[in-house]
């Protein structure tokens, strides 16, 4: 049985850091490990002792996990950044929290002996006879060493403690993994054998100048090895423990939310009666207003979780080729129950949530290509806007006229002007891009239309098909993306705050546009009247592009992939990272390192000097077998990754790429690895420092094909709408929503009241088997929907007994290593 662990988490915002810079404030950003591997960092917040990020990341850790930490950075142009503070959450600690964790948390001191990490390859045998007793300990290796000293390495050594012995092992200098292959004896007395003591291992960084550096440390129970005659393994190092607490608010606090979510996943035979019934609800429903699994799950989930749970019914029907009959069913029911077309879509219902992330899932790719260069142009301008006359502050304008100084009326002048010219490349850009949206966007809005006109054939709802369908293009998908770039990735940073007051008056603008111009004028922020005409001459061309964009083939869906993702010919991700430059005379390592574009699709990553380059260098993505980090130390370079190959002869070949900042590393880390889930050679460990000089310069070890020394990290990835689709997994996902209502779906249809007025009204549970036909038999009365609840309450009970004999066969395992080693 599989295991998926995924980690949500918001840093939303901070307050009272203390003052860094010598101007009284600071410059504070976070940045987000898990077990010390740096997997985010926020944007900065300029001078500011009370920062607001809003920043959210989700990340997929197949493998698990032992603690996720926030630091609280002062960025300095000059000079190392400053470490204002941290939280460190426990995996348990995390997990505790059904609903997970949202509250502010003060900020504690960094203690170097809490910051460590890595493990350490022991065997640790107890020999007794009747002349003398000893306490054997190989210390065999160690790997992902915390990085001490400058250099980015440290000087380890291992020590073996117990009681008053203790011995050591040598020094290997400059490495966080290395090989001692050592044996370390400590003598016993007769009566230290009886002793519940703890036997200790430490590793510590040797420093020729001041005290050594701790590293971490490993305990063992004494009483374990009378037990096992040989205990062998690798063993998590551990802080000294010297927690201190939370400082009493005095470093500050964070404002965060995180939540855990761990599943065990079934194969996949065990989830199939769930998918045929969430099938069935589409392809065959009897009438649009029964009931059916869909509606029951709709019915048990909470406001809270539909979007989760519409994300995955999304993913679910993408992956059975049924997304349209999916959203058309749905959005039948939401439509022929509105009875005011001014309320159409307006709620966050299983409907409108579903058909928000069936736009994010499968249109991705097209809004960034119809918004990208339009929002690149905004941020790199970044001109000071305002309509808002409250709002307006000279002393943030740029020159704007040659006079000495700018005038209310000049400002927003220039801002209407360029707001304008803004809106209109907006504008133009969507209206052109008919061609561009995916085909199954089409259909389902071409769906969406037809359920709309039969429902509101009322000339003076004439406007309504358009308006059902711009609510969702416009106002849920393009105007968010305009607001928040960096949620939609198509910017690496949220705006500043000039910038960020742009995307808002063009949000707003462009949700007036969604809306057809109808509501100009009735609301609050009259400011807004000079954009009124921009907006009402585009009323005709928006319907225009509407009307084309409807205009499709039904049965084009089912002639081409449906997540776009998966097409090979188009560009999952794109954009300028620098190669190192393998061949030829070894160069200075900052020399090393040449620009160059990469695509990467799922069937290739190329790259060629400029993106308009006509010939481009290949790799098949089938051949990818490790996507890695590389150690700082290896080229004296920060954010470089590795793109491990195998070729037909089963040579290993290595690409090294290095990205500009860690987020960007962390999401074509993500990218290339997701595109090559499936491959069937990945390897289980890398090299994560380069082989220079005849060794490698991360274990020291001489040969090249030795195997690596750090396990492979291929299947963590960064949540968002490229995921692979799952069907287990989201299933599974289902299923755990379904088993929480469990008992409301029970009550609602199949508990009944005994229809003997004498009886003392006991609830009588009704067969699965009762037919809902009205065919004469003895049972008492149907309800609607009763044998579909029916049916779907044995599915949930199924799957609960197997995921109870699973763990039952687990714990069975666990306990049959432990009695027998």
């Amino acid at each position: 049985m599989a295991k998926n662990t995924s980690l949500y988490f918001r840093i939303v915002e901070g307050r009272n850091l203390p003052a860094k810079d010598v101007s009284g404030t600071s410059d504070p950003y976070c940045i987000v490990k898990v077990d010390n591997e740096v997997v985010a960092r926020t944007a900065t917040v300029w001078k500011n002792l009370n920062p607001f990020w809003g920043e959210e990341y989700t990340l997929h850790l197949p493998m698990g996990f032992h603690s996720l930490s926030f630091l609280v950075m002062d960025e300095d142009t000059i000079g190392h950044d400053d470490v204002i503070g941290k939280i460190t959450l426990s995996k348990e600690a995390i997990g505790s929290q059904a609903k997970g964790l949202d509250s502010w948390m003060n900020l504690t001191r960094v203690d170097p002996d809490e910051e460590v990490q890595g493990e350490i390859h022991l065997s640790l045998e107890l020999l007794k006879d009747t002349v003398k007793s000893s306490l054997r300990c190989q210390v065999i290796e160690a790997r992902d060493l915390a990085p001490r000293d400058i250099s980015g390495t440290s000087d380890p050594f291992g020590r073996i403690i117990f009681n008053n012995h203790s011995a050591e092992t040598s020094i290997i200098k400059k490495t966080r993994f290395p090989h001692w292959g050592e044996t370390l004896e400590l003598e016993l007395g007769a009566e230290e054998l009886n002793e519940e003591g703890t036997v200790i291992v430490e590793v510590w960084d040797w420093d020729m100048v001041g005290k050594n550096d701790f590293l971490g440390k490993v305990e063992i129970p004494f009483a374990s090895l009378h037990k096992t005659p040989v205990l062998e393994g690798w063993f998590r190092l551990l802080p000294l423990g010297n927690n201190e607490a939370d400082a009493s608010g005095k470093l500050g606090a964070l404002r965060l939310k995180v939540r855990l979510v761990e599943d065990r996943i079934l194969p996949s035979t065990y989830y199939q009666p769930l998918i045929e019934l969430l099938v069935e609800s589409v392809i065959s429903p009897a009438e649009v207003e029964d009931s059916s699994a869909l509606t029951m799950l709709e019915e048990v989930t909470t406001v809270e979780s539909r979007q989760d749970v519409a994300m995955t019914l999304v993913k679910i029907y993408l992956g059975q080729g049924l997304v349209v009959p999916f959203l058309d069913y749905l959005n039948t029911r939401e439509v022929n129950h509105t009875t005011d077309p001014n309320t159409l879509f307006r709620s966050n219902s299983l409907a409108s949530k579903a058909m928000e992330q069936f736009m994010k899932a499968v249109g991705m790719l097209y809004l960034h290509e119809v918004l990208k260069p339009i929002i690149n142009r905004i941020f790199d301008e970044r001109k000071y806007i305002e309509l808002d006359p409250c709002k307006i502050d000279l002393n943030r304008t740029r020159r704007i006229s040659f006079k000495s100084g700018v005038s209310e009326a000049e400002v927003r002048d220039f801002s209407v002007e360029m707001l304008q010219t803004y809106l209109t490349s907006i504008i133009e850009s969507i209206v052109s891009s008919v061609d561009q949206c995916p085909s199954v966007m089409r259909v389902a809005f071409k769906q969406l239309h037809k359920r709309v006109e039969e429902q509101f054939t009322e000339p003076e709802n004439e406007d309504v098909k358009y308006l059902a369908i711009s609510g969702f293009f416009f106002l849920r998908f393009f105007a968010p993306a305009i607001l928040t770039p960096k949620l939609f990735q198509l910017r690496d940073q949220h705006a500043d705050t000039r910038t960020s007051r742009t995307l808002l008056l063009l949000a707003k603008a462009l949700q007036s546009v969604g809306n057809l111009g109808l509501q100009l004028g009735h609301g609050k922020e009259q400011w807004m009247s000079p954009l009124h005409p921009i907006i009402l001459s585009s009323v005709a061309s928006v319907k225009d592009f509407l009307d084309k964009l409807i205009d499709v083939d039904h049965d084009i869906v089912s002639s081409v992939p449906q997540r776009a993702v998966f097409m090979p010919s188009v560009t999952v991700k794109e954009g300028y990272l620098h190669k190192h430059k393998a061949e030829g005379p070894q160069l200075l390592s900052r020399f090393a390192f040449k620009k160059r574009y990469f695509w990467l699709t799922s069937e290739t990553l190329s790259y060629a000097k400029t993106s308009d380059w006509q010939v481009r260098s290949s790799i098949p993505i089938q051949r990818v077998c490790a996507v890695e980090r590389v150690d700082e130390n290896a080229f004296q370079q920060q954010n470089v990754m590795q793109v491990i190959t195998q070729d037909n002869d089963g040579k290993l070949n290595t690409m090294y790429i290095q990205c500009k900042n860690v987020n960007e590393l962390n999401q074509w880390l993500s990218a290339i690895r997701k595109v090559s889930i499936y491959n069937e050679r990945m390897l289980p460990s890398f090299h994560p420092g380069v082989h220079r000089s005849g060794k490698w310069t991360c274990c020291l070890q001489a040969d090249r094909a030795v195997t690596g020394c750090s396990r492979t990290h291929s299947a963590v990835t960064l949540g968002d709408w490229s995921d692979p689709l799952d069907p287990d997994v989201e299933t599974q996902m289902i299923y755990k929503q379904l088993l929480q209502g469990r008992d409301k779906l029970r009550k609602k249809y199949l508990e009944t009241e005994d229809a003997d007025p004498t009886s003392s009204n006991k609830e009588t549970r009704i067969s699965p088997d009762v037919h809902p036909d009205g065919a004469e038999c003895n049972a008492p009365p149907t309800r609607p929907g009763q044998s579909v609840a029916a049916r779907l309450l044995v599915v949930i009970e199924d799957l609960e007994q197997a995921h109870a004999t699973f763990q039952l066969r687990e714990i069975e395992d666990a306990t049959r290593v432990i009695l027998n080693p």
